[in-house]
Formats: C-alpha cells, structure tokens, sequence
C-alpha cells in the first residue's frame, strides 16, 4: 500500500546521555526529526515501508561521560514517544495555510472597515472643530502637526519600556522617515494653497487622483501588477465618489473658473501624499528584511514621519503663514489668540463655543484615523487603504445632511448622490473580485500579517 502516515509526537524522551547527565540538571533543549521510510515495529506490517513520520521530541543535549558536550546527535537511537503525543493528519496540515489566509483577510477587513469609520468621524469632526476656530484654522492645522509629535513620541516610550518597541526598531534608518516629513510638509503646503483658490466640491474631486497616484507609485516602485477588473474596480470608486459629491454642486463650473495653476497644484499635493503612502509601505517591506522577520511598530512610523514633518512645516511657517494670509510679523499674535479661543477662557472668546471639546475630539479621532490607516497600510497594501479612506467620503456628505450640532441648517444631497454611491460600490465589489482560475496568479502582494502586538 502507498500509505503515507504524518504524526506529530511530543514529550520527553530518555536516552542513555540524559540518564548520564541527569544529576547534573541541564537544561532541555528541543530538537524536529523527521524520519523517513521508518517502520515502527508495533504498527501492523500491512503499512507500507514508504510511511512517514515526523516527530516532535524534548530531548537534553547529548553529553559525553565526562559531562562535556559530544557534539555528535545520536539520530541512529529508535526513541519512544513519551506521554504527550499528538497525531496530526494530512487535512490538517494542508489546510493550516488556508486558515491563515482566511484569519488575514479577516484581519483586513476588520481594519478596512475601522478605517472608513474613523475616516468619516474625522471629516465630521474637523468640521466640528472649525465652529468655534473658525477664525484661526491655521492654528488648528499646526496644534495638529505639533501635537501629534508630544502624543505618538509619548506612546513610542510606553511601548519601548513594555518591550513592544525594540532597539532593533528604533535603529532602522532615518533617511526614508526624513523623506516622509518632506512629502507630506510640502503635500499640506500646497493643499493649503489650493483649497483657499478652490471650492469644497472641486477640492473632493480633485482628491481622486490620489488613487491613480498610488497604482501608479506602487506598480514602479514595489512592482506590483493590477489585473484588469481592479483597474476598472479603483476607477468606477473615484467616478463614483465625483458622481455623488459634484453632481448639483457646481463643481464643474467651478474648476473652469479656479484657473490651471491651482488645479494643478491641487492635484501635485495629492501626487505627493500618494508618494508619501507608497513610500511608508516601502518602509514596512524593508523593515521585515532588516529585522529578520520582525514587524516594524506603527509608532515608531508616526513618531520619526510626524517630527520630520514638524521640522519642514516649522521651516515653512513663513510661506504657509503667508498662504492663510496672515504677515509673518503677526504670526505671534494669531498663534496666542488662537490659543484663548482653543481653551475658551477669559472674556474675549466670543464665538468659541465648542471649544476646547470640539478640536479635542477632533485630534482624538484624527489619530485614531491615522493608527487605522497605517495598520490597514502595513497588512495589505496602499491601494487597499485608500480604498478603505475614499469609501468614508459619500458616507460623510450623507451624515452632513442631518441636524448636526454646531452647523446649524442641514445641508440636501447632492442630486446625483445614490448613483454615484452605487457606483462606488460597484467598483469596490469588482476591485475585490478575483477571478478563480486553475492557476491563479497573485496580481496584488500583500504584506505578511504581523504577530499580535
């Protein structure tokens, strides 16, 4: 017969150099041996000499009679499994990589979803929080930059002293994280300078293009290959996401008078965040290989990424403050005011209703938006997230057509906004279509899943 056997055998197993060293008390160390053709000789001798077994054994490390280590293992000693044993059949085997693959996809999804729920909450929120700052969103935007670096430098140490952060982590290179700070310092001074010659609709439109630059820096630089139907998938979601958003808003008509220069300029801010995400996917790649395995911590990203940023906006302060119109000699006085009407104290914060609650909720979910978003980043890949980020936009227009404190009247739907959300659907449910062939090739690489943390 051609029966082949696998089991799986643990427990302790005495040799005759474990009894010589025994009063000694050495440690245990464990040893795989995989035997072929080996006969058992209290199995039926109907079974095949071409059986295999593989065992599992607790064996303490070969001695000589002096103590002193051998060096040779005895392979050639038949041993007895001990009392812990435990068989292992083949559909066992076979089908442990098919669990994986499903605890995986299972793990994206969960992280997809989360990312287009805080993404919502943060277009919702940043909203909010312009209510009572709506006299100083420059402010606003640099409490963010700067703050994120005191809250992700703070959670870095907390991690680092529990051991989840290694010296191995924080040793990686610095160079690819300076890049990061670079693309997305000069990404927001340029968004800045756009949405203020831009209006909302055109600015959402214009967004879109930001997945066309993730395809397009990923097939470059990871080498990645789109099949056909996620192609077609990403491009139906960003025509679904322009169909629901501009349709009765005027966007069209909009974007023929904001002029070339600052739609353009729109749309290099998005090529720059797309660069900046491929960037951070390349940088979770890198970093298994230098870490021999290991996952690279998500806040050991967002720690280097937001100082770098901080850096090159703080070097920027004099364009950008120049963008929000505001003359750089009066940039101190601003950053102060801006600062009573944050903390809503005193007599001279008339208008600031909402704060600080409003902002600070703002910032909550806005990092929890990031963390989502990074993680969803590091176990699949940057088109995926975006996917995940760009699902949130039609759902946060329908949430802004409800009674939402601080905004007062309700805004109504755009006209075209259900076929444009089924649309976007549509492409969402075709990008994540793969057709099963006999040999299904692998057009999208995932990063592996990381351990628990």
């Amino acid at each position: 017969m051609a029966t082949t056997s696998r089991r799986l055998t643990t427990g302790l197993i005495p040799s005759i150099s474990s009894v010589q060293s025994h009063s000694t008390n050495r440690p245990q160390s464990i040893s795989l041996i995989r035997r072929n053709h080996h006969i058992d000789p209290r199995l039926p001798s109907t079974i095949a000499p071409s059986s295999r077994r593989w065992l599992i054994e607790a064996v303490p490390p070969a001695r000589s009679w002096d103590g002193s280590d051998d060096g040779r293992a005895e392979s050639s000693e038949i041993k007895k499994p001990g009392a812990c044993g435990y068989a292992i059949s083949d559909n066992d085997i076979e089908g442990s990589s098919d669990t994986g693959e499903r605890v995986k996809t299972t793990e994206i999804l969960i992280w997809a979803v989360a990312t287009a729920a805080l993404g919502v909450g943060n277009r919702v929120m940043y909203k909010l929080a312009l209510v009572p700052l709506k006299q100083y969103p420059f402010f606003l935007a640099q409490l963010s930059t700067f703050g994120y670096v005191a809250v992700y430098y703070s959670i870095l140490y907390f991690r680092y002293r529990a051991g989840t952060v290694t010296d191995a982590m924080l040793s990686v290179p610095k160079t690819p994280f300076f890049i990061v700070g670079v693309l997305e310092a000069l990404a927001a001074a340029a968004g800045m300078a756009a949405a203020a010659n831009l209006s909302g609709p055109s600015t959402t439109v214009l967004s879109q293009t930001f997945l066309v630059w993730q395809i397009f820096f990923s097939i470059i630089f990871l080498g990645r290959r789109y099949s056909v139907n996620q192609i077609l998938g990403c491009t139906l979601v960003a025509l679904g996401v322009i169909v629901s958003v501009a349709s009765g808003s005027g966007a069209a008509h909009s974007l023929k008078e904001a002029g070339i220069f600052w739609i353009l300029l729109m749309v290099l801010s998005f090529l720059l965040q797309g660069a900046d995400t491929v960037l951070k996917e390349v940088i979770f790649i890198d970093s298994q290989k230098r870490l021999k395995g290991d996952s690279l911590d998500l806040f050991v990203v967002n720690s280097y990424g937001s100082a770098f940023q901080a850096i090159c906006i703080a070097l920027l302060l004099p364009f950008l403050s120049k963008l929000w119109g505001i003359p750089f000699n009066q940039l101190g006085s601003y950053l102060k005011d801006g600062a009573v009407c944050f903390l809503n104290i005193g007599t001279m914060t008339i208008g600031c209703d909402g704060a600080p609650l409003l902002p600070l909720l703002f910032v909550i979910v806005n990092i929890g938006y990031n963390i989502a978003l990074l993680r969803l980043l590091k176990i699949s890949s940057a088109v995926v997230s975006c996917l995940a980020s760009t699902v949130s936009v039609p759902i946060a227009v329908f949430l802004f057509t409800m009674p939402l404190p601080y905004l007062g009247v309700a805004s109504s739907l755009p006209k075209g906004f259900m076929g444009g959300t089924m649309i976007l659907v549509l492409g969402m449910l075709l990008y994540s279509w793969t057709p099963q062939g006999p040999n299904p090739t692998p057009t999208d690489t995932v990063i592996p899943s990381p351990p628990p943390t």
